[in-house]
């Protein structure tokens, strides 16, 4: 076959250039868009894009020159932070579906455990000679946990969960899978998985269908002592509307790693109410990730992508570009 012009646009260490040529070097002719001077030529000669964030990578006045580009490849699973010119061309974008999965659930699970058994509480009584010995915490075995969103990371957490003894409720868009689940559906069943489920989960993609898909209505669904982890976009759920659940309902928990207005999106942290100070609240800065490996591991999962669209094979991720226009 011939080969493709590529060019990867976010900076790359030693370590990331040689799983990009070990894995792609036999289909692409290379290149790296901060090393290159005619950055121009660059994108108007390329192919196939390998990208993170493009509002950062990329020039406004540049997306007119990507001409020739086929395919996109996201460094990131999600693509809500996209420029809406992209999602209008006629090539095809995929996100880096399963590269984050694994401890992005360990971090899930984790909050999870931490609400569940009142770890801050715990250790904010002991500061103060508070030795509350006999105070009874929530039982994991036997739990109901809802996931909403059964892609990489729901399924990754639904493995760990189930470790515990828990039922597994889940959501997806197809309302089918594999994966060994007690009940699986779409979001027009979520007033079920909802009502029944004693840990929430939140792991779905943000686009026009899921934006503020959970909100007063939705929150009070849920029972008044369940545990909720958003691991996802913030956006998914109305901010508002779920501090002042929070707020209200204090045997409610809830463990927020995914923010609404945050630096890689939008250049900044701002909350507009505070989360934080709330005693039933556990925050992590959008975090879930980052483990030492994860890098590395992204970056392969991400030209063995790139390698299965050149190749005729199956291409994980792609975004149905209606969900974001």
């Amino acid at each position: 076959m011939n080969k493709v012009n590529l060019l990867v646009s976010f900076k790359v260490d030693e370590n990331q250039k040689k799983i990009i040529e070990d894995s792609l070097q036999t289909y692409c002719y290379i290149s790296y868009l901060k090393e290159i001077e005619n950055r121009e030529k660059a994108i108007e000669e390329a192919e196939i894009l390998f990208v993170w964030n493009p509002n950062i990578e990329f020039k406004n006045e540049e997306y007119s020159l990507m001409k020739n580009v086929k395919f996109i490849q996201l460094f990131s699973a999600g693509g809500d932070h996209l420029p809406v010119e992209l999602f209008k061309q006629t090539f095809n974008i995929a996100g880096n579906v399963g590269a984050f999965a694994i401890p992005m659930a360990e971090h899930t699970v984790a909050m999870a455990l931490a609400l569940a058994k009142d770890l801050k509480s715990a250790h904010l009584k002991l500061r103060v000679g508070n030795f509350d010995q006999f105070k009874i915490n929530k039982s994991i075995k036997g739990s109901v946990c809802s996931i909403i969103g059964f892609g990489g990371i729901g399924k990754a957490t639904a493995n760990l969960m189930r470790a515990f003894g828990c039922k597994i409720f889940a959501i997806n868009s197809s309302g089918k899978t594999d994966e060994k689940v007690d009940f699986i559906g779409t979001t027009k069943d979520l007033e079920y998985v909802l009502k029944n489920g004693d840990f929430i989960f939140i792991s779905i993609a943000l686009n026009n269908s899921t934006r503020n898909l959970i909100g007063s209505r939705e929150l009070n669904w849920m029972k008044n002592d369940a545990i909720l982890v958003n691991v996802a976009r913030g956006e998914i759920i109305d901010e508002a509307q779920f501090y002042e659940f929070l707020r209200t309902h204090p045997d409610f928990r809830a463990g927020i790693d995914a923010w609404w207005i945050e630096p890689f999106r939008h250049g900044k942290f701002q909350l507009d109410h505070p989360f934080l100070e709330l005693p039933n609240v556990i925050g992590t800065p959008h975090s879930s990730a980052m483990v030492p490996e994860v890098i590395v591991d992204a970056t392969r999962n991400g030209s063995q992508n790139i390698k299965a669209y050149l190749t005729g094979k199956n291409v994980k991720g792609v975004f149905n570009k209606n969900d974001y226009i």
